[in-house]
């Protein structure tokens, strides 16, 4: 499938980049991707006629935001980022990277510690964004179990039960869970984190260096990140023994990792449903 004649349009219009040819990328399941090659050498462009107005802007500034942390970690450039028009879709275009089947795990993992080394005075972000393709609240919060609650669990619940995936006593058993909260997550200074850090939202380049995209940035808490990496299989030991060779885990963090992944899972249930669904409703049912 070709690229849209509206987006090259817009393209050369607005960033005077033209494009000779294009080629459809695969391993997204809520934007088209392509390869394109440009005046400007090969770049990455994705879009989406469905997406909400600030989908891309939000995503662009999350890949700058965790750039402007220096770390060892690669972050695409940011070439465009447009809201759909009249004429077309919302896209975004960064940097072409081409992927490695492998690089330097340890070196991510340690890399991944010094973003996390990146602190805010409160939880949450001066912008809401988004999550695969649903609305992230980043309310700003003074303590992590409350942003937890209230930012992160509670808007994906009542997403389920109003669509009615999930009954209400999904509630009844998060609110057993949300009054240990304090005793459960430890305290930490809010932290730069991805926000979706599973297997694939980061890539290896050409000199093995870790390559983070597609993030849902927020100032969070690290084991949220770490928690996201075990959510499919989990990362290699080399990528924790390089964390842990920056930022040792607290005792207890295995315990606490079903906690945190209960928000990737009630993603889960509200975008594809399914097993999903059992899945979060046993964690629910687990630690009330």
């Amino acid at each position: 499938m070709a690229l849209p004649e509206s987006i090259t349009k817009r393209l050369s219009d607005d960033y005077s980049i033209t494009t000779d040819k294009s080629q459809p990328v695969s391993g997204g399941s809520i934007n088209r991707a392509y390869r394109i090659s440009t005046n400007e050498g090969d770049l990455f462009l994705k879009y989406n006629s469905d997406a909400p107005d600030d989908f891309f802007i939000r995503e662009a500034e999350g890949l700058k935001l965790l750039a402007s942390a220096s770390t060892e970690l690669r972050i695409p450039d940011v070439i465009a980022s447009c809201p759909p028009s009249d004429e077309s879709p919302g896209f975004l275009v960064i940097e072409f990277i081409n992927k490695e089947p492998s690089g330097n795990a340890e070196q991510f993992g340690a890399a991944l510690a010094g973003l996390h080394l990146t602190t805010a005075e409160k939880f949450g972000l001066n912008e809401d964004n988004y999550i695969g393709s649903l609305p992230q609240s980043n309310e700003y919060h003074s303590d992590w179990a409350s942003f937890f609650s209230e930012e992160r669990i509670k808007p994906q619940l009542k997403m389920a039960i109003d669509s009615g995936k999930m009954d209400q006593a999904a509630i009844s058993g998060w609110n057993k869970i949300s009054s240990k909260l304090n005793e459960l997550l430890p305290e930490t200074a809010p932290s730069l984190i991805h926000g979706d850090l599973w297997s694939g939202n980061y890539l290896y380049d050409n000199d093995g260096r870790a390559v983070l995209i597609d993030p849902a940035v927020y100032y969070g808490h690290p084991e949220m990140d770490l928690a996201f990496s075990k959510m499919f299989g989990g990362f290699s030991p080399e990528f924790y023994r390089g964390y842990e060779s920056v930022s040792p885990l607290e005792n207890g963090f295995d315990d606490r990792v079903p906690v945190y992944n209960l928000y990737p899972l009630l993603v889960h249930v509200n975008l594809f449903g399914g097993h999903y669904i059992s899945q979060a409703e046993s964690v629910l049912s687990q630690f009330s």
